[in-house]
């Protein structure tokens, strides 16, 4: 499994986001898994990959969380239980780490 953080220069939600993916990881038995951290640099680049906005979490080349490209160095902004935030929550990790294990994706 190869797990990518996709953040733009000084994100305010990459720490978070970092942190809260490693949490889900250890939940779901796989802490081993490094969380590798790509900068996107430009807009050029952030229109070539999958970058859904900073943070963005992808799992062997897949966002957790789909959503449509954008095409700029942007924030990314996700609904959770509390309202929105910066960063998926660890259980929002961890649910969709686990529709990812069952074959299935995340419905967020």
């Amino acid at each position: 499994m190869k797990v990518e953080l996709l953040h733009i220069v000084d994100c305010p939600n990459t720490a978070i986001a970092e942190a809260n993916a490693r949490a889900a990881l250890d939940v779901v038995e796989l802490g081993a898994v490094p969380v590798e951290l790509v900068t996107i640099w430009t807009e050029d680049e952030a229109a070539n990959i999958r970058f859904g906005g900073s943070p963005t979490i992808l799992v062997d080349g897949v966002d957790l969380f789909p959503t449509t490209p954008v095409r700029s160095l942007a924030c990314r902004v996700y609904a959770t239980e509390s309202g929105y935030a910066g960063s998926p929550t660890v259980a929002q990790i961890d649910e969709a780490l686990r529709g990812r294990r069952r074959g299935g994706g995340s419905d967020r």
